[in-house]
């Protein structure tokens, strides 16, 4: 079931934010300010399958009030996201969101994250791969506008070809990291697109 086609608007949610967003921060959200969807802090799908499995895990705790919520995932990985995928829908979250923005050198040193804007047909690969995984569940993506410049126009057709449930588009690009205001808008245009 695709709960995002149930949201009313504006959807207000709480950001998936490394270091931030983990299961205890969540809870206190949900008990004090609930936003219409909460997303888990990105996890390392090769981490989860490689040798991490138990300190990982950890980070995919959820409980019935952050409902909806979704669990993000990133690598670079297509055969690992769908895993990742395969496991959220049984840990029973509502959601799979693929991170393709995250600008850590750590991050974009494996080919995830923000670095799969430069390889766009390994992103649809790894859209496919979470689908596959996901079963019913929706799959969405988080995303830049670009890696050092804005790519709107050829990186947002790229993805919205796999016809993801949702795309969250970070209003800066990699470069800019988050050191300048939001372009506001790109995030127009991205909807026009």
């Amino acid at each position: 079931m695709n709960f995002w086609q149930t949201l009313k608007k504006p959807i207000l949610v709480l950001a998936p934010m490394a270091d931030v967003t983990d299961p205890a921060f969540r809870r206190i959200i949900a008990k004090y300010g609930k936003p219409d969807v909460m997303w888990t802090e990105f996890v390392s799908a090769d981490g989860l399958f490689l040798g991490g499995y138990d300190a990982l895990i950890k980070d995919l705790a959820f409980a019935e009030e952050e409902r909806p919520v979704v669990a993000q995932f990133f690598t670079s990985h297509p055969d690992m996201m769908r895993k990742a995928s395969e496991l959220a829908r049984t840990l029973g979250f509502d959601g799979i969101d693929i991170n393709m923005g995250c600008p850590d050198k750590s991050v974009e040193k494996q080919g995830a994250g923000a670095a799969l804007i430069k390889n766009p047909k390994l992103a649809r690969e790894i859209i496919r791969a979470a689908k596959e995984g996901a079963g019913d569940l929706p799959v969405s993506v988080k995303t830049r506008i670009g890696f050092n410049k804005s790519e709107l126009e050829t990186w947002l057709p790229e993805l919205l070809a796999e016809e993801p449930a949702v795309i969250t588009v970070h209003a800066r690009t990699r470069k800019e990291m988050s050191l300048v205001p939001a372009r506001w808008e790109h995030v127009k245009r991205a909807v026009e697109i």
